[in-house]
């Protein structure tokens, strides 16, 4: 029996809960088991925070994350985050995935700042984000197990980026120090195409960026972000496939 590929295309860019929709729904992933792969993880603060519902674009159907955060007051190393991941209930597949991930995005953050490692701080609300996008991609991407993972050139825009460190130029400073290597390309838009722990993740899953490969098609799914582009067609793609 032939192994399953991915593939993914991302004409307005990817965003860590975008994957998290669009492997949910090539997995098949009910918000029932959803839930049981949050509850997994072993954070309290994450029980019952996502759904993925249908959610339209311009009457272009596809589906979208519905994730509620609770405030936190407080920040998290990688270190605490490393320890999250070994102490869940993941599988070992997942937590290889997920802590490759996070190193990653640490790397990136600590280049970015000028500091080591083990001085990066994931802040708040963005902490908790990136541990469930992060954490749930990685589980559903190792339950499908794809034989190979291909993504499209990553389109960039201009423009503002607001965040805790005030206005910054897009790709925002994360995304720019992981960017060696990966195929881009400009598109007509304003702001933030892709975020940092998205570009880690694809990174981290092995993604092979360029043109589509030859395959058949075994079924698809549309996710949106939380951000339309005027000037762009939006959401993101997904494709499970054989070759």
């Amino acid at each position: 029996m032939k192994r399953q590929s991915i593939v993914l295309r991302t004409p307005s860019g990817i965003s860590g809960d975008m994957l998290l929709t669009g492997l949910a729904r090539l997995a098949d992933v009910s918000n029932a088991e959803l839930a049981a792969i949050v509850d997994s993880i072993g954070v309290e603060a994450l029980t019952d925070c996502v759904t993925i519902e249908p959610h339209h674009v311009n009457w272009i159907t596809g589906f979208q994350a519905h994730i509620a955060l609770p405030d936190e007051h407080h920040h998290r190393t990688p270190k605490v985050i490393y320890d999250i991941i070994d102490g869940s209930a993941l599988t070992p597949a997942a937590k290889a995935l997920a802590t490759h991930a996070f190193a990653i995005l640490t790397e990136a953050e600590a280049t970015v700042h000028g500091c080591s490692v083990d001085e990066v701080h994931f802040h708040e609300v963005g902490a908790l984000d990136s541990i469930l996008d992060t954490c749930v991609a990685a589980a559903l991407f190792t339950r499908i197990d794809p034989a190979e993972f291909y993504c499209s050139p990553l389109p960039m825009c201009d423009g503002v980026i607001r965040c805790e460190h005030g206005l910054l130029a897009s790709p925002p400073p994360a995304v720019q120090e992981m960017l060696n290597g990966v195929p881009v390309y400009g598109a007509d838009g304003k702001g933030e195409t892709v975020t940092p722990t998205a570009l880690a993740f694809l990174k981290a899953a092995g993604a092979r960026f360029g043109k589509w490969p030859q395959c058949e098609v075994v079924s698809s799914a549309r996710a949106y972000g939380g951000k339309v582009f005027e000037n762009l067609p939006n959401g993101a793609n997904f494709f499970l496939v054989t070759m």
